[in-house]
């Protein structure tokens, strides 16, 4: 594997980012502007109707956060000058063809000046609509890639994606791509024009009904969930992210492409600083309700593994992989998590919620301390079931059917449940593959890169970590990551 100066690499060239709002997109933007002033030109791509507003959504939700203190300490009064000469706002969205860039001469600049392009943009509801997952993850990652062959000056396409477009898999989880079309489960093959057509025939159905969008987004939504299960993964999110991995594998042609598979991200571990986090990202929602008094009992077995990669660390990873593919034209994956080499598990992250939140309680709005007990933990859906009924003295059969495509055949038993215990059933169903989620992540591809760092560019290996290995969890957990969402998050 060749790999040289991850710096001098990114000296002089021009990249285009996409979803440059979002959480690991900026702290990679970061990055760059801190170790690399010598840097070409970054075109961020946001969602926005037109230049200015794109400007706006730039300096309000990307340079303005806390996240660049850094980088403003670093330039100081020099900061607007030099932001204006190295990052370009640019309105578009990937839902459309060419990125939806309708500025043409700079459509045309971006195409004569662009080296590299990575796809962070992405719709991570595990639920959202299916007709927004599909066009954003799915055929936005085309467009995506489209808009790549057409940079002249093109080097790479870099793929941001999950470990999680595995599905419910059990086992080492190896670096390979998917077969185009097919399915986790059953033998029909997944056919994404035939997915669009359907999304097409359906809300075109449901408005000629006259039908409300609020119905129209709930049977979008149930319907995502549906055709994800039919193939065999367990979400919409993950299911649109498979079929965007399959059509980029598909189309690449000629043009090299790395596809990016981190595991769940939490808080920055040491850069720009330690514990910053935007957002609720998966085992967070339950760190934050339980701090908050509002989680009393987990679902899960609390010896699995629990698969956690600080945000930093991905963004390393992200760069090492860049340079080492700098001169070659092959597609590689890259799983960049924990689970493999430095394991923690569910059990440790609720001992640490538990000691942190009680050494520390959280206020409430009232001014008083919340107490947190060691709670309730429930190791199937069935003892979660049966707890469910008891407490609220409500049918069994209504509580494991409540969030699946059967209810109506139990629609009188379900009717009686409160919306409240719905949105709880709703979420547990959402969560439940990954709180009882079997698998370990193989890195093989990722370990190569760490050793070619630590062998080739030994002077940088330090600034561009992503070994999971030396983290201390007990230390990271509560001494920065929650800290971090309680300064960032519960806020």
């Amino acid at each position: 594997m060749e790999m040289e100066n991850i710096v001098g690499f990114l000296e002089n060239k021009t990249i285009l980012v996409t979803g440059a709002t979002g959480y690991l997109a900026k702290i990679f933007v970061e990055k760059i502007l801190r170790v690399q002033p010598k840097v070409k030109k970054l075109y961020l791509l946001l969602r926005a109707s037109d230049a200015n507003s794109a400007l706006d959504r730039l300096n309000k939700e990307v340079i303005g956060k806390e996240l660049f203190k850094v980088v403003r300490e670093k330039y100081g009064e020099r900061l607007n000058s030099f932001l204006s000469e190295k990052v370009s706002a640019v309105a578009g969205d990937i839902s459309f063809e060419d990125l939806g860039v309708k500025d043409s001469h700079l459509r045309d600049e971006m195409w004569r000046e662009v080296d590299v392009v990575l796809n962070f943009a992405a719709t991570t509801n595990f639920d959202d609509r299916y007709d927004i997952s599909l066009g954003i993850n799915t055929l936005g990652a085309l467009h995506v890639l489209n808009f790549a062959k057409k940079c002249l000056q093109i080097k790479m396409l870099v793929h941001i994606s999950t470990a999680y477009v595995c599905g419910e898999d059990s086992g080492l989880i190896l670096e390979k791509p998917f077969s185009m079309g097919k399915a986790k489960k059953g033998t029909s093959k997944i056919d994404i024009e035939k997915e669009k057509k359907l999304i097409q025939e359906k809300l075109s159905e449901l408005r000629s009904e006259n039908t409300s969008e609020t119905d129209i987004t709930q049977f979008m939504k149930d319907l995502g969930i549906q055709r994800a299960r039919m193939y065999g993964w367990p979400n919409t999110y993950v299911f649109t992210k498979a079929m965007g991995e399959m059509l980029l594998m598909h189309s690449k042609e000629d043009l090299p492409l790395l596809i990016i598979r981190p595991t769940m991200i939490t808080s920055t571990y040491k850069e720009p600083f330690p514990g910053w986090i935007e957002g609720i990202r998966t085992i967070d929602s339950v760190i934050v309700g339980y701090g908050k008094g509002k989680v009393s009992c987990f679902l899960s077995n609390p010896q699995l593994t629990l698969d956690v990669i600080p945000a930093d660390m991905v963004v390393n990873g992200i760069l090492v992989a860049m340079v080492a593919h700098g001169k070659q034209s092959s597609e590689t994956i890259y799983h960049i998590g924990s689970s493999l080499r430095n394991p923690v598990k569910l059990s440790n992250i609720h001992d640490f919620s538990f000691r942190y939140f009680s050494a520390n309680p959280w206020i409430n709005k009232d001014g008083m301390p919340v107490k947190v007990l060691k709670g309730t933990i429930f190791r199937s859906m069935a003892s979660f079931h049966m707890y469910m009924a008891i407490r609220f003295q409500l049918p069994l059969k209504a509580l494991e059917v409540a969030n699946t495509m059967a209810f109506k055949k139990y629609q009188s038993t379900y009717a009686t449940l409160d919306r409240k215990i719905k949105l709880v059933m709703r979420l547990v169903d959402l969560y439940k593959p990954y709180v009882f989620f079997e698998g370990i992540f193989d890195d093989t591809n990722s370990e190569k890169l760490r050793i070619a760092a630590r062998e080739k560019v030994p002077e940088e290996a330090d600034g561009f970590n992503f070994d999971p290995i030396g983290i201390d969890w007990e230390d990271y957990m509560m001494g920065v990551h929650i800290p971090g969402l309680v300064k960032y998050v519960m806020k």
